[in-house]
């Protein structure tokens, strides 16, 4: 995390935890000539919903507004969001969360000439994890090391024309 992230992540996380919420993560990004702080909150169990994000940010605004001296280089544009539905997996919390989730895993390299794999997350460990995966008809586990992952997020599946999220957790 850059100084500006961390900073933003200690002035959000007590505002958010003390409404119930929790701070996934903090983006601080330049986008053509635009500077953007994302801050992606949620809530568990059921999510955060619309009216309780507008409240937030408002608190959030205030306190950034309050900062002296200003940690921003330059104007930028507020983001306050919940991670959504197939939301990145980006710390410990997550990773133990996800299991028994739907995931989809990119690869730095490819393993059994694949480089991204969907499936249920059965384990994990500091070092691996083991994806429970649907090839034709059959179900195979197959086990990644964790420094080959650039990307592992949860998944949505359609199952008989109906949306689920398969997530054991939640």
């Amino acid at each position: 995390m850059t100084k500006v992230t961390e900073l933003v992540a200690d002035v959000v996380t007590p505002l958010a935890e003390a409404r119930g919420d929790e701070l996934v993560d903090v983006e601080y990004v330049k986008e053509k000539k635009q500077y953007y702080l994302r801050i992606y909150v949620d809530r568990r169990p059921g999510g955060i919903d619309i009216e309780e994000i507008a409240n937030l940010s408002e608190l959030v605004s205030e306190k950034l507004d309050e900062l002296d001296p200003d940690p921003f280089p330059e104007p930028y544009i507020l983001e306050l969001s919940s991670p959504g539905l197939e939301r990145p997996i980006k710390n410990e919390k997550d990773w133990e969360r996800a299991k028994g989730s739907y995931i989809h895993v990119s690869l730095y390299q490819k393993i059994d000439g694949e480089k991204t794999y969907e499936g249920t997350l059965k384990d994990l460990n500091q070092n691996q994890i083991v994806l429970e995966v649907k090839i034709k008809t059959r179900r195979k586990e197959i086990t990644i090391p964790r420094k080959v992952i650039a990307v592992l997020s949860i998944r949505s599946r359609f199952i008989d024309g109906c949306l689920t999220m398969l997530n054991s957790t939640n």
